[in-house]
């Protein structure tokens, strides 16, 4: 029996889960506005380990969302995962924020071509393309045009900046989903996976993918 701690803190939705030999057995999460994820993710992790009556000992690795997203959610997704990796001597494993996002996306869209998005700002978004079960277009930020991703008609786009693209390419043959936002459910199958093969990360090492270099913001006099 292996549980794994997994941890969403790239966007606005702060969320923990708890899977039990790669099935979801416990969640938490909240959207917030003012990005509170230092004052609630310790607080999921409580919840989630004393519903399923389990101590920290008992987790088997951490997963946690990498990136690409908001710099300071994803400081403290790394910082909580590997305080409790290094403590309590257990693997790290990484998914990348639109990978988690395309696997809650394909349960609802099983034949169309996703295109997960996360909100970076103005007409900017992490983005990436799923085909068929595959990556077929790499992680990348790009600045959205009236005309942009034409090719791939038709799609779906889900994320937090459906609803701003929305608006943008009203009349479009493009399904935008607002429900399907950033989870740690979107983790459980792909850590499983990469639990199995002992795919993990170097703690010492291991830093977010930020894409972007984090751009400091002065308020206007």
């Amino acid at each position: 029996m292996s549980y794994i701690l997994h941890l969403e803190t790239a966007t606005k939705s702060c969320s923990a889960a708890l899977s039990k030999d790669g099935k979801l057995v416990q969640i938490e999460e909240s959207l917030d506005e003012q990005y509170s994820h230092g004052e609630k993710l310790t607080v999921f992790i409580q919840d989630l380990l004393q519903r399923e009556n389990i101590a920290p000992a008992n987790l088997a690795a951490i997963s946690l969302s990498s990136g690409p997203g908001s710099y300071t959610g994803l400081r403290i997704g790394v910082s909580v995962a590997k305080g409790m990796c290094y403590s309590l001597s257990i693997p790290l494993i990484a998914i990348d924020s639109l990978r988690c996002l395309y696997e809650l996306a394909k349960l609802k869209y099983e034949s169309h071509t996703i295109v997960p998005m996360i909100d970076a700002r103005r007409m900017e978004v992490f983005c990436s393309v799923f085909k068929e079960g595959k990556q077929v277009r790499d992680i990348a930020a790009e600045i959205l045009e009236e005309n942009s991703f034409k090719e791939l008609e038709p799609f779906v786009i889900c994320g937090d900046a459906a609803a701003k693209v929305s608006l943008f390419w009203e009349g479009r043959d493009v399904i935008f989903d607002f429900e399907i936002h950033s989870s740690a459910a979107g983790q459980v199958s792909t850590a499983w996976n990469k639990f199995q093969k002992k795919e993990f990360e170097d703690l010492a090492y291991f830093e977010p993918f930020y894409l972007k270099d984090f751009e400091m913001k002065t308020k206007k006099k």
